[in-house]
């Protein structure tokens, strides 16, 4: 099992525009993966500019998998204008990798 923190800086005044597309693009279709245990998107309440994935996945295939789904790639399209940086850490049982 792997957890995945994805820690989204937005542009600023698009925090409320990128969470509604992100529960219909992304979040809805991800949550029926295979290999996905837990898929959540959570706001920062002191920076309006920073929203974060959360997730949990049964392995680091599931996650590959994920990443190259045809939402995902979807979702990279509709995200990308809003998006100023992006760190993605990967939690493995013994590390934690960076992507």
């Amino acid at each position: 099992m792997i957890f995945v923190i994805a820690s989204i800086t937005l542009k600023p005044g698009l925090r409320e525009q990128f969470v509604d597309k992100a529960r219909t693009a992304i979040i809805a279709p991800t949550r029926q993966e295979p290999g996905c245990i837990f898929y959540d998107l959570t706001r920062s309440t002191t920076d309006d500019n920073l929203a974060v994935f959360v997730e949990r996945w049964e392995s680091r295939e599931a996650l590959a998998t994920h990443l190259d789904s045809a939402h995902m790639q979807e979702w990279r399209t509709i995200s990308n204008p809003m998006i100023a940086g992006r760190v993605v850490e990967i939690v493995h049982p013994a590390e934690v990798e960076t992507l």
